[in-house]
């Protein structure tokens, strides 16, 4: 059984690349175009590499294969907002070109397109303790989640009109090893680590949904290989939020120190204030087959990765 797993040398990507190595029988071709944020290193198995961009993969490069799983895309918000033309020719043209190849190959079992809980929008907009379901609308507020909601609509289209069989799965905010330094976690443990500032958006009451790299890669491999999980969109959250002023409390607190030290700047443009996910259909699907939930709290995390900071 081979499978292509694009943008596999980023975080979740190389992540779901050992997941799969370590507890299934199958041939694995990475292709990464390793840009910043991307290291051969994070893959902890041999497995065949296309160093590429996605918008210039051909047929040729990929051969026949069963699956394919995009984690391919441009990702940071923040760039996105100072320029999104890149996430408009990774994360659009890019998956364009992908179900192009896709859908000619005779072989395709699903096409896996990994999305964001940032396409259903701000769950502020809906009043108090809403979270979106599959059947939402999509409202995406920047260029990157708009780029990502195009790029599943293309996946849905594809199906419409070719039969292109596919799985799209939307998670919440991943943290977990091999995270770039950029993201929101790597940051408050470089700024810890250095006796920095730590910046903070807004006035720092903006609320996230949490689950592990690993959880989120088990649970998109159960579903990519489960037959009856076709042709579906699939929440992905933990159910544990933290507003940001939050989550830097509770490091202060496992960390145990007073070199702890907040800058709020001017919010991001934009900016949404709560993200939150409603993950009864997935749950129900590990029922129907006979699989358990589980997700490791981001706590367990911090004992992990900041006890050591003093």
């Amino acid at each position: 059984m081979k499978v292509i797993v694009t943008g596999g040398a980023g975080f979740i990507g190389s992540s779901f690349i050992n997941h799969l190595k370590k507890n299934y029988d199958v041939e694995i071709v990475c292709v990464d175009k390793m840009t910043y944020c991307a290291n051969k290193e994070n893959i902890k198995y041999d497995v065949e590499f296309i160093e590429k961009d996605i918008i210039d993969v051909t047929p040729d490069d990929l051969g026949e294969f069963d699956y394919i799983v995009n984690f391919a895309a441009e990702t940071h918000v923040d760039n996105s907002i100072a320029d999104g033309k890149p996430f408009i020719k990774s994360n659009v043209e890019g998956v364009f070109n992908l179900l192009e190849i896709s859908r000619k190959n005779s072989k395709l079992k699903k096409f896996i397109q990994i999305s964001t809980d940032e396409v259903y929008g701000d769950m502020k907009d809906y009043g108090v303790g809403i979270s979106s379901s599959e059947n939402f609308n999509l409202q995406p507020s920047s260029y990157y989640s708009a780029t990502k909601a195009a790029a599943d609509l293309l996946v849905k289209a594809a199906n419409r009109t070719y039969g292109l069989p596919y799985l799209i799965t939307r998670t919440c905010n991943n943290y977990g090893e091999h995270q770039y330094k950029e993201k929101f976690l790597p940051k408050i443990h470089d700024c810890i680590m250095n006796g920095i500032e730590i910046p903070v958006y807004g006035d720092g009451s903006h609320t996230r949904e949490w689950i592990w790299v690993e959880d989120n890669s088990k649970y998109i491999a159960v579903l990519m290989f489960e037959p009856t999980v076709i042709n579906e969109v699939v929440n992905i959250g933990s159910g544990i939020k933290y507003s940001n002023n939050r989550i830097i409390e509770l490091i202060k607190h496992e960390v145990q120190t007073n070199n702890v030290k907040l800058k709020y700047v001017n919010d991001r443009l934009g900016h949404d204030r709560i993200y939150s996910l409603d993950s009864s259909k997935l749950k129900d699907i590990l029922s129907k087959i006979s699989q358990s939930y589980g997700v490791r709290h981001i706590m367990d995390y911090f004992a992990k990765t900041y006890n050591k900071i003093n």
